[in-house]
């Protein structure tokens, strides 16, 4: 970065795949969709300043040795729209976004901070309630919230609310969980119905009415990461498809491991009711987002105790293999469709559903 009086100059030329930015050298929601766009500005803009080694692997929280302990910690943001939505509200998602990306490196959830952004206008009885589901969801993860900030901005800055976590969590001994360890062999299996969130929130947006009503999954993942662990400590890789859905997840593991991905779209759970939104507004589940879905890579020696443990658990009722890690097309994604044909599953662009999470 060079400096041209007092604006910050980027040089792109050094960049390894420039092009996406290039053709958007200003930021727009696509950039935090968790695609293409998305991973270009992690890799170009924020990669280089904060390198270091706990931030290079980009799991879904980082590992931090400490002393003889190894402790995991997460940080997000939610912009969700609308603040409520079938089955939740921007403050239940905000507990279990973090407890969720602790989890994916199979740790115990222990503490929040949590900071609001509070738009002016915003009625303060709407506040207390998202905060109460939001203690709510707390006890039920079983994390404790110490510390918190609040900023109010002006009116029509600020959708209302916006939340940020970011959580701490202790590692058990044993577990070696990371995108980076997906091995040939291995299978991988979904914890449930994909798309539900994503198309909740949709549905009320754009005044969708379905015969069903679809309810966001939204949910803490700790203790259905646990009754994995009790019964196979052998997990490679756990990561919850939030934005960008289990495409974008499975593409950043086939990516970090350098193994390919072979899905079986007969096996992939999904609920009528989002399939059938999913078609009314041309979108494909794979890409629509999760807030209480968890994806597991392991060996399959260890399948059949891996899918009874999540079968046991209420979160974990309709787990399901979806495919196999393959040596063949490293860093690639593919599925077998039910027509019997292949279809490379890539990672999107920007994003199909803005403000979901």
């Amino acid at each position: 970065m060079t400096m041209d009086g007092t604006t910050p100059v980027f040089d792109m030329d050094g960049w390894v795949c420039p092009l996406p930015l290039r053709d958007h050298p200003n930021i727009i929601l696509g950039h935090g969709g968790g695609g293409k766009l998305s991973s270009e500005l992690v890799e170009h803009v924020f990669l280089p300043a904060f390198h270091n080694d706990a931030l290079q692997h980009l799991g879904d929280s980082a590992v931090l040795r400490i002393g003889g302990q190894r402790l995991a910690m997460s940080t997000d943001s939610f912009v969700v729209r609308p603040l409520f939505f079938p089955g939740g509200s921007i403050g239940e998602l905000a507990i279990n976004g973090t407890v969720n990306d602790l989890a994916m490196s199979g740790a115990t959830p222990l503490y929040l901070s949590a900071g609001f952004i509070v738009e002016e206008g915003l009625p303060i009885v709407t506040l207390g309630v998202i905060v109460e589901r939001m203690a709510a969801a707390a006890r039920a993860a079983g994390v404790e919230l110490v510390t918190g900030d609040t900023k109010v901005v002006d009116r029509g800055h600020g959708d209302g609310l916006y939340i940020n976590t970011t959580g701490i969590g202790v590692i058990p001994a044993g577990a070696d969980i990371a995108p980076q360890n997906a091995r040939p062999g291995d299978v991988v299996i979904v914890s449930g119905s994909l798309g539900d969130h994503g198309m909740a929130v949709m549905s009320v947006r754009e005044g969708l009415a379905f015969e069903t009503q679809i309810v966001s999954d939204s949910a803490p993942l700790n203790g259905l990461v646990a009754a994995l662990l009790n019964v196979t400590p052998r997990i490679h890789v756990l990561r919850d498809p939030t934005r960008g859905g289990a495409a974008s997840s499975l593409n950043e593991i086939a990516k970090a491991s350098q193994i390919g991905i072979v899905l079986d779209e007969r096996a992939i759970p999904v609920r009528p009711a989002v399939r059938a939104a999913c078609e009314l507004l041309g979108m494909d589940p794979l890409y629509v987002a999760n807030e209480g879905k968890l994806i597991a890579i392991l060996p399959r020696e260890d399948a059949d105790a891996a899918l009874t443990a999540l079968r046991a658990h209420p979160l974990g009722t309709e787990a399901a293999i979806i495919g196999q890690v393959v040596e063949r097309h490293p860093g690639v994604v593919v599925a077998k469709t039910g027509i019997g044909g292949t279809r490379v599953v890539d990672m999107q662009i920007g994003e199909q559903l803005p403000r979901i999470c």
